[in-house]
């Protein structure tokens, strides 16, 4: 297994992050408990969940299963770098979702019982809160990092101009303030690659990209339908209308390079100088397994080449991708 620090900061993470949002509403709670004690196995140090995760609201059901997991012994906790979300409806009143320094302490306190350890490595903002000033928001988490319940602070969905206005505010209060962001990113959806990764290349903050997999377009969705393996969803459906083209020369290229599309998918990312760790969500063991060798498949020039040639990028960084 490959580690690399997360952003700027001393932490080091499995190149692979284990996304759990699966276990619980399509993952069995035996199985869920198999993939996370394979995954340390390989060396998979970085868990992705959220307290929304598990099918019913303020439930946290996915937080659960990794508690009672962790709760097995074994070491399991102290070799998992575990990161959670907050943001999301934990209930119907007011005050039980978003960014308040309330709902954080609240959500904070709360995940914590659900996973049954005492601090959290990674506490990430599952949107922004256009509603809520930063100074409020940083005083929430430094005062949870001085307790000791966080100790690193992230964000998710964030736009470049959010991410650099939280940076700014936390410079001010001498906080280190973001080391990632989770953002969506593929071949099929670039867009950060404007304003998102630059800003977080600039204030040192790793990206975690989610559904590298483009919602399962990328994985082989045309060639599974052909051979009968597999019944594309309705939503993967509407999306190979729209990229078919695209995505039968993806699978015809990937046939050339003797690989599974997924782990082209994964391996593209892997090959992006800002990306950390993108997030692999597997429903079972099997596609923990397969996932495994992204890791080994180095693309040259010619390939990445290709791959921009299939799926073009919105031309670079902004403002020279749309200007001129």
């Amino acid at each position: 297994m490959q580690y690399v620090h997360l952003g700027r900061s001393g932490l080091l993470v499995s190149r692979l992050c284990l996304g759990t949002m699966n276990f619980g509403p399509h993952t069995s709670e035996e199985e869920a408990f198999r993939i996370m004690d394979r995954a340390l196995e390989v060396g998979i140090n970085f868990f992705d969940t959220a307290n929304t995760y598990g099918g019913v609201k303020g439930e946290g059901i996915t937080e659960q299963i990794i508690g009672r997991w962790w709760s097995q012994g074994g070491g399991r906790r102290e070799k998992v770098v575990i990161a959670t979300k907050v943001y999301g409806a934990m209930g119907d009143w007011p005050n039980e979702s978003r960014l308040s320094a309330l709902h954080i302490k609240r959500a904070c306190e709360a995940s914590l019982r659900r996973l049954r350890t005492d601090y959290i490595d990674l506490y990430q903002m599952h949107h922004v809160d256009r509603e809520c000033p930063w100074e409020e928001i940083w005083q929430a988490m430094e005062q949870l990092y001085r307790e000791g319940k966080i100790l690193y602070v992230g964000s998710s969905n964030f736009a470049g101009w959010h991410i650099a206005q939280a940076q700014e505010i936390a410079k001010q209060r001498n906080f280190m303030g973001l080391v990632s962001e989770q953002s969506l990113y593929n071949l099929t959806a670039r867009m950060i690659e404007l304003e998102v990764i630059p800003a977080c290349q600039h204030y040192g903050i790793g990206i975690i990209p989610w559904s590298p997999l483009a919602g399962g377009l990328l994985g082989g969705v045309l060639k599974g339908v052909q051979e009968g393996r597999r019944r594309a969803s309705e939503g993967v459906q509407r999306m190979l209308e729209k990229y078919r083209p695209q995505i039968e020369q993806y699978e015809a290229f990937c046939e050339e390079l003797g690989e599974e599309p997924a782990n082209v998918a994964l391996a593209w990312l892997l090959h992006q100088p800002a990306v950390t760790a993108p997030i692999i969500g597997p429903r079972t063991l099997d596609q923990l397994e397969r996932s495994l060798r992204a890791l080994e498949i180095r693309l040259d020039e010619a390939a990445l080449k290709r791959l921009d040639e299939i799926f073009p990028g919105p031309g670079g960084p902004a403002p020279e991708a749309y200007a001129w």
